[in-house]
Protein backbone atom coordinates (compact mmCIF):
# COMPACT_ATOMS: atom_id res chain seq x y z
CA UNK A 1 0.00 0.00 0.00
CA UNK A 2 1.35 3.40 -0.92
CA UNK A 3 1.36 6.50 1.25
CA UNK A 4 -0.95 9.21 -0.05
CA UNK A 5 -0.20 12.92 -0.17
CA UNK A 6 -2.87 13.50 2.46
CA UNK A 7 -1.50 10.81 4.80
CA UNK A 8 2.01 12.23 4.41
CA UNK A 9 0.89 15.75 5.27
CA UNK A 10 -2.21 16.67 7.29
CA UNK A 11 -2.19 13.83 9.86
CA UNK A 12 1.56 14.30 10.35
CA UNK A 13 1.19 18.02 10.88
CA UNK A 14 -1.65 17.45 13.36
CA UNK A 15 0.30 14.82 15.26
CA UNK A 16 3.40 16.96 15.65
CA UNK A 17 1.41 20.09 16.49
CA UNK A 18 -0.43 18.12 19.17
CA UNK A 19 2.94 17.08 20.57
CA UNK A 20 4.06 20.70 20.37
CA UNK A 21 1.15 21.72 22.61
CA UNK A 22 2.41 19.27 25.24
CA UNK A 23 5.93 20.65 24.87
CA UNK A 24 4.70 24.23 25.31
CA UNK A 25 2.60 23.22 28.32
CA UNK A 26 5.72 21.75 29.91
CA UNK A 27 7.54 24.99 29.17
CA UNK A 28 4.81 27.00 30.90
CA UNK A 29 4.80 24.63 33.89
CA UNK A 30 8.60 24.91 34.11
CA UNK A 31 8.31 28.70 34.35
CA UNK A 32 5.56 28.48 36.98
CA UNK A 33 7.46 25.98 39.12
CA UNK A 34 10.71 27.94 39.02
CA UNK A 35 9.20 31.44 39.14
CA UNK A 36 10.76 32.31 35.77
CA UNK A 37 9.27 35.07 33.64
CA UNK A 38 7.72 33.09 30.74
CA UNK A 39 8.85 35.77 28.29
CA UNK A 40 12.43 34.79 29.13
CA UNK A 41 11.69 31.50 27.34
CA UNK A 42 9.27 32.61 24.62
CA UNK A 43 11.75 35.31 23.56
CA UNK A 44 14.80 33.03 23.83
CA UNK A 45 16.76 32.12 20.73
CA UNK A 46 19.59 29.62 20.35
CA UNK A 47 21.75 32.05 18.40
CA UNK A 48 21.36 35.75 17.59
CA UNK A 49 20.45 35.20 13.94
CA UNK A 50 17.78 32.56 14.71
CA UNK A 51 14.09 33.08 15.47
CA UNK A 52 13.04 33.09 19.10
CA UNK A 53 10.70 30.43 20.51
CA UNK A 54 7.54 32.41 19.73
CA UNK A 55 8.55 32.88 16.11
CA UNK A 56 9.54 29.20 15.80
CA UNK A 57 5.99 28.24 16.85
CA UNK A 58 4.39 30.78 14.54
CA UNK A 59 6.51 29.63 11.61
CA UNK A 60 5.86 25.92 12.22
CA UNK A 61 2.13 26.67 12.21
CA UNK A 62 2.48 28.74 9.03
CA UNK A 63 4.29 25.91 7.23
CA UNK A 64 1.60 23.39 8.17
CA UNK A 65 -1.30 25.69 7.21
CA UNK A 66 0.32 26.83 3.97
CA UNK A 67 1.26 23.31 2.90
CA UNK A 68 -2.24 21.92 3.29
CA UNK A 69 -3.79 24.93 1.58
CA UNK A 70 -1.32 24.99 -1.32
CA UNK A 71 -1.71 21.29 -1.98
CA UNK A 72 -5.50 21.72 -1.94
CA UNK A 73 -5.22 24.63 -4.38
CA UNK A 74 -6.29 27.20 -1.78
CA UNK A 75 -4.85 30.25 -0.09
CA UNK A 76 -4.21 29.83 3.63
CA UNK A 77 -5.42 32.62 5.88
CA UNK A 78 -2.65 35.04 6.84
CA UNK A 79 -2.13 35.44 10.56
CA UNK A 80 -0.46 38.26 12.45
CA UNK A 81 2.51 37.11 14.52
CA UNK A 82 1.41 38.68 17.79
CA UNK A 83 1.55 35.67 20.13
CA UNK A 84 4.19 36.01 22.85
CA UNK A 85 2.91 34.09 25.88
CA UNK A 86 2.61 30.35 26.30
CA UNK A 87 -1.23 30.48 26.31
CA UNK A 88 -1.22 32.59 23.14
CA UNK A 89 1.23 30.25 21.39
CA UNK A 90 -0.75 27.18 22.44
CA UNK A 91 -3.86 28.92 21.08
CA UNK A 92 -2.14 29.45 17.73
CA UNK A 93 -1.19 25.78 17.56
CA UNK A 94 -4.75 24.73 18.47
CA UNK A 95 -6.18 27.06 15.80
CA UNK A 96 -3.78 25.60 13.25
CA UNK A 97 -4.90 22.06 14.13
CA UNK A 98 -8.55 23.12 13.79
CA UNK A 99 -7.78 24.59 10.36
CA UNK A 100 -5.95 21.44 9.25
CA UNK A 101 -8.90 19.32 10.36
CA UNK A 102 -11.06 21.06 7.74
CA UNK A 103 -9.10 19.37 4.94
CA UNK A 104 -10.29 16.07 3.54
CA UNK A 105 -8.16 13.47 1.84
CA UNK A 106 -9.85 14.08 -1.51
CA UNK A 107 -8.59 17.67 -1.53
CA UNK A 108 -4.93 16.65 -1.25
CA UNK A 109 -4.61 13.12 -2.60
CA UNK A 110 -3.55 13.08 -6.23
CA UNK A 111 -1.71 16.41 -5.99
CA UNK A 112 1.73 14.91 -6.61
CA UNK A 113 1.99 16.73 -9.94
CA UNK A 114 -0.05 19.83 -9.07
CA UNK A 115 1.90 23.04 -9.61
CA UNK A 116 2.59 24.76 -6.30
CA UNK A 117 3.80 28.34 -6.43
CA UNK A 118 5.56 29.83 -3.42
CA UNK A 119 6.13 33.58 -3.37
CA UNK A 120 8.45 35.26 -0.89
CA UNK A 121 8.89 38.90 -1.69
CA UNK A 122 10.28 39.15 -5.22
CA UNK A 123 11.20 35.46 -5.32
CA UNK A 124 8.80 32.98 -6.90
CA UNK A 125 9.47 29.25 -6.78
CA UNK A 126 7.38 26.64 -8.56
CA UNK A 127 7.28 23.00 -7.44
CA UNK A 128 5.49 19.80 -8.27
CA UNK A 129 3.16 19.00 -5.36
CA UNK A 130 5.15 16.00 -4.15
CA UNK A 131 8.45 17.86 -4.39
CA UNK A 132 6.97 20.80 -2.50
CA UNK A 133 5.71 18.55 0.30
CA UNK A 134 8.80 16.35 0.62
CA UNK A 135 11.57 18.85 -0.12
CA UNK A 136 10.19 22.10 1.30
CA UNK A 137 7.06 21.93 3.47
CA UNK A 138 7.88 18.94 5.69
CA UNK A 139 11.57 19.78 6.25
CA UNK A 140 10.76 23.38 7.16
CA UNK A 141 7.92 22.34 9.46
CA UNK A 142 10.07 19.80 11.29
CA UNK A 143 12.98 22.24 11.53
CA UNK A 144 10.89 24.81 13.38
CA UNK A 145 9.21 22.25 15.66
CA UNK A 146 12.60 20.75 16.48
CA UNK A 147 14.12 24.16 17.15
CA UNK A 148 11.24 25.06 19.48
CA UNK A 149 11.83 21.79 21.36
CA UNK A 150 15.57 22.52 21.48
CA UNK A 151 15.07 26.03 22.88
CA UNK A 152 12.98 24.72 25.76
CA UNK A 153 15.24 21.73 26.38
CA UNK A 154 18.31 23.96 26.36
CA UNK A 155 16.64 26.11 29.02
CA UNK A 156 16.10 23.19 31.37
CA UNK A 157 12.56 22.14 30.55
CA UNK A 158 12.38 18.42 31.22
CA UNK A 159 11.62 17.09 27.78
CA UNK A 160 12.54 13.85 26.13
CA UNK A 161 12.25 12.14 22.79
CA UNK A 162 8.81 10.85 23.74
CA UNK A 163 7.55 14.44 24.11
CA UNK A 164 8.72 15.19 20.58
CA UNK A 165 7.59 12.00 18.89
CA UNK A 166 4.48 11.44 20.98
Amino acid sequence: MSLSMYQASVPQFIRMLTNLIGILEKGAAHCDARKIDPLALTQYRLYPDMFNLARQIQTACDHARNAAARLAGQEAPRLENTEQTFPELIGRVRDTIAYLETFKAGQIDGTEDREVVVKRGETVNTYRGQDYLVQRALPNFYFHVTTAYDILRHNGVELGKRDFIG
